[in-house]
């Protein structure tokens, strides 16, 4: 089963998607966004190319347990959560996201990256984090709900 990471901003979307059995995640792009529709037709796009059978979605918890200034951050992914909920039967899951592009950044880095090419990979490979901690996190049973936490 195919798994869609993604790593939700306001300029740029990564994506990363899983091998077929679900076991490793691989960079699958950044999606420039200009406008609602653009987006969501690009996601259908990778969506059906890639043969995913779930999503999940990259949104930050409080390092402290308090919400903060990600509020905001975590409203606007769970908004775009729910419009693409409406879009898609499939599947739609959180996990946690946070450090994930510092991590990243790290990643890229130490594979030689820098400047403009770390920037251009970025988003990807924070997807590719956040896909990985879903891939590793303990498994709760399904509730049924399409935008599940």
């Amino acid at each position: 089963m195919k798994i869609l990471g993604i790593d939700f901003g306001l300029a740029r979307v990564g994506l990363a998607v899983t091998d077929p059995d679900g076991r490793m995640a691989f960079p699958r792009g950044v999606i420039v966004r200009t406008t609602r529709a653009a987006l969501f037709d690009e996601l259908d796009a990778v969506i059906a190319a890639e043969g995913v059978a779930r999503i999940v979605i990259g949104r930050p918890e409080p390092l402290d347990g308090v919400p903060g200034r990600e509020a905001q951050t975590v409203r606007q992914i769970e908004n775009f959560a729910q419009s693409l909920a409406r879009r898609t039967p499939l599947p739609i899951e959180f996990t946690d996201e946070s450090l994930s592009s510092a991590l990243a950044a790290e990643d890229l880095r130490a594979a030689g990256l820098s400047g403009r090419r770390l920037r251009e990979a970025l988003d990807a490979q924070a997807a590719v984090r956040i896909l990985n901690s879903y891939l590793t996190r303990p498994r709760r049973p399904e509730s049924g709900d399409p935008c599940a936490t």
